[in-house]
């Protein structure tokens, strides 16, 4: 018997995860982890962004799944982090095309809260909470830090489609499906923004 490829180890890691940690519920949308990932990753195949983009929003929110911190942090006042232990978790699996997005998704939510007006006022109550926590709008040094990340524009469509993301009602393929199609495509992407 021979043993597994990285990128079928790498498969089985995400069903791993996915699979069991992600029933944890997702905020206050009715749904959980997996079916946010998943609606995630639809939208993204929707737009028809690279096999990159759909793994990051599908991978975007696996910091939450990864630590110790319980099911709901932010409402103990607690910021997880989830978005610079995703990308860590990310970075060591995949290119940067992959890992950036998703280490930037949370810099992307206070950065559109800042600059477009009634952003903000659409996020929910959980939502919210978490924005105070991650450290609130971004004034106009950080603004200008942030456009000059070189995954600041996939950054900012990750984060508009994590905001689609919370549809209860919404029917997607299942993971196993996403995989099949985009996992072995981002593993070899080049990592130059789309």
């Amino acid at each position: 018997m021979t043993a597994p490829s990285a990128a079928e180890a790498l498969h089985q890691e995400i069903r791993d995860i996915y699979l069991g940690n992600a029933r944890r519920p997702y905020g206050l949308y009715g749904i959980n982890q997996l079916q946010h990932a998943l609606q995630s990753a639809a939208h993204a195949e929707a737009q028809a962004l690279s096999s990159s983009m759909v793994m990051a929003c599908l991978l975007h929110d696996v910091g939450h799944m990864i630590h110790d911190l319980g099911e709901a942090p932010a409402e103990d006042g607690v910021d997880d982090l989830h978005e610079a232990l995703g990308a860590a978790w990310a970075a060591e699996r995949f290119p940067l095309a992959v890992s950036e997005p998703i280490r930037l998704h949370v810099a992307a939510k206070r950065y559109l809260c800042s600059v477009e007006p009634g952003y903000q006022d659409g996020l929910s109550k959980d939502s919210r909470i978490s924005l105070a926590l991650q450290g609130g709008v971004m004034g106009n040094a950080e603004q200008i830090d942030f456009l000059n990340e070189r995954f600041a524009d996939q950054a900012i469509a990750l984060r508009r489609i994590d905001e689609l993301a919370k549809d209860k009602n919404a029917v997607t393929d299942e993971l196993e499906v996403f995989l099949r199609r985009h996992l072995a495509a981002a593993l070899v992407a080049d990592v130059s923004p789309a």
